[in-house]
Order: structure tokens, then sequence, then C-alpha cells
């Protein structure tokens, strides 16, 4: 396939980029390099013949067109979005305008070229979404393609929103889409603002290493190689119309997560001290949610797809990529918002 990927300088889009290239696709990664993007991420896949990058925003529709005309592409995996939770705290406006703007701007590109070709049947929209937009769990119980929409944070509320815009776009307009809703990312390439590398960060920096609330809240680890082989799998073989939750099977207390990586450094980076005595605990985050797990049935039953790593070996392999690529991830530690405490807005 050719496949026009929203997002893929960034850390879950780039991963597909570099997966699809792999496996013999054609990608036209299209990003606005935002704060979040590097292109660093797909340097390894640039000189390909099957790449191509067009820096545009999802925003603007007389790019969309021309990128759509011009490259002609077979399937849209879509990825933009803002995704930080602290930040759509400090401003909504922006995931409101990106993740629900952006998306109905893509979604009209993408209908007038569907169109223009007359409506090929193989032709796919695939919207890239979070187990977010289903609220909070307590202590038992999993998400499944049937929970109701419950979202409790701006970012959550937009992805959601965007959610809603696809589906109505296919039923109002017969535009074929699929959608897939993915627990907690980590891996290589994450942007040095979220959980896990900020602890790796931290932890290396002899900083303190901040843990939001008591560190209970739980969530589902994904190790991104793994959800990129998942997204490839469902926007060729997945049915028109149909969303499926995509989990990593590994559900963790933040707290103990963070200890796991501190054992892993320990043991990789020793320091003077266990890096475990770096941890503070901080005020939590305004409307944090208590606990995310997917029930993934539907991806083993119709994708026959299971997670392959575990989040013991996932974290292994992260920690490892953090210390062998101390490059990339110095680079990014100047743009704007790293290192800071966001999302304190109440």
């Amino acid at each position: 396939m050719k496949l026009l990927v929203t997002g893929g300088a960034g850390f879950i889009g780039s991963a597909v980029v570099r997966r699809a290239i792999a496996q013999g696709h054609s990608v036209v990664n299209l990003d606005a390099l935002t704060y979040a993007a590097c292109l660093d991420n797909v340097a390894s896949v640039a000189d390909s013949p099957l790449y191509a990058f067009e820096q545009a925003d999802i925003r603007d529709r007389a790019a969309l067109d021309r990128i759509f005309a011009t490259h002609e592409p077979d399937a849209v995996m879509h990825l933009a979005a803002e995704s930080h939770v602290d930040r759509s705290i400090d401003g909504p406006g922006t995931f409101i305008d990106t993740n629900i703007m952006g998306t109905f701007h893509l979604l009209e590109a993408a209908r007038a070229y569907w169109n223009a070709k007359e409506r090929p049947e193989t032709f796919r929209f695939h919207h890239i979404s979070t187990d977010e937009v289903f609220g909070s769990l307590g202590e038992t119980g999993q998400f499944t393609e049937e929970t109701p929409y419950d979202p409790r944070s701006p970012y959550s509320a937009s992805k959601a929103g965007s959610d809603h815009l696809v589906r109505a776009w296919h039923e109002t307009y017969g535009l074929p889409v699929v959608l897939t809703n993915c627990s907690n990312n980590y891996g290589p390439f994450h942007f040095p603002e979220k959980l896990v590398p900020v602890v790796i960060l931290n932890a290396l920096a002899g900083k303190e290493i901040p843990i939001y609330g008591a560190g209970d809240n739980v969530r589902d680890w994904l190790y991104v190689e793994d959800h990129a082989d998942a997204l490839l799998l469902v926007v060729a073989n997945g049915e028109i119309g149909r969303s499926y939750n995509i989990g990593g099977e590994n559900e963790a207390r933040n707290i103990d997560l963070v200890k796991t990586i501190c054992t892993i450094l320990d043991e990789k980076r020793p320091a003077k001290a266990p890096y475990a005595d770096q941890i503070t605990f901080v005020t939590d985050r305004p409307g944090h949610d208590a606990r995310y797990a997917i029930d993934p049935k539907r991806m083993r039953d119709e994708m026959n797809w299971r997670p392959s790593v575990t989040l013991a070996e996932g974290l292994e392999l992260t920690v490892q990529w953090y210390l062998d690529n101390e490059s990339w991830w110095r680079a990014l530690q100047t743009r704007q918002g790293v290192g800071e405490r966001l999302g304190k807005a109440g």
C-alpha cells in the first residue's frame, strides 16, 4: 500500500513509518513539525525510495488537497494530534483546534479525494485514538469497544470528539473508516515529557523523580513497536466501520512502574545511591483518571494479534535505548515545556 501517515515524525507515528517501510509499504509522512515532532525519529528510513515527507498542518485544507492529489495514497493513517494531558489542562484551545478541527479538515480532504477517485472500495481512513476517551475504571473491569465514552480531560474530550467525527463521516458519507483506541505507549523515541522518559532522564540527571499523588493510578502499558504492528494489521484487514481496542496486557501502578525503571537503571548505570531514593510525591494532576485497562479480545480474535513484549522486557529495552541515544534526547530538552511541571491549573 501507499500510506499517508499524519504525525509521522512523532512518537507513535514514526514507529508506524519505520515499520511500514520495513514491510514494503510506501509512506508519505505528513507532519507540521510542532514541538513534539523530530525528524531524527525517521532518519533510518529517510533515504528510502519508499519514503516521502510533506511538512504541512492538518488544519490547512489547501495543503491537504495538494498532498492527496500529488501522492494518491491507498490509505490514511491519522496519528497527528496534541496528546499530552498536562498541556491540555494549561492550554485546551490548541487541543480542540488540532484534534477536532484538524481531523475535520483531514476527513473532508480524504472524502473529496475518495470521491474524485470514484470511491475505490480498497481505500481506508484509519483513525488512531486513545483509551482515555472511555474515562476512568474502578479496581475491576476493562474497556471494550462498546464502553460508553466518558472523557475527563481536555485532551481526552478532544480525542473523543475526533472519534465521533470519523464515525459520522462513515455513516453520513460512506467514507470507509476503521478506528483504534490504544493504551499507554512507551518505548524508543518517546518525547521527554511523558512519564517513562521523565523517570529515566531525571534519574540520570540526579533530579527528583516526580510521582503524582500516591502513585496508585493504573495504566495498561503497550510497547510502541507492538502498537505499530497492530495498526498496520488493522489498516490492511480491519472491517470498515469497526473499531479495535489495542492493549498491552501489562497493567501496572505508576509507582511500581517507576520503581522498576529505577531498578533497571541501578543495574545498567549504577549511581552512588539507588535511583528510587530520588522519587518524590507531588500534588496530583486535576481530574487524574484512576485506572485504564483494555480488553483486547477483538484484536486477538479478528486480527490474530497479541503484544509480543512484556512490560519487563519493554522497559529494559527502553532504558537501554535512552542510555544509548543521549544525543537524541539532549537535543529535545531545550524545547518549550520540557522539564517543567505542567497541568497544575485547576
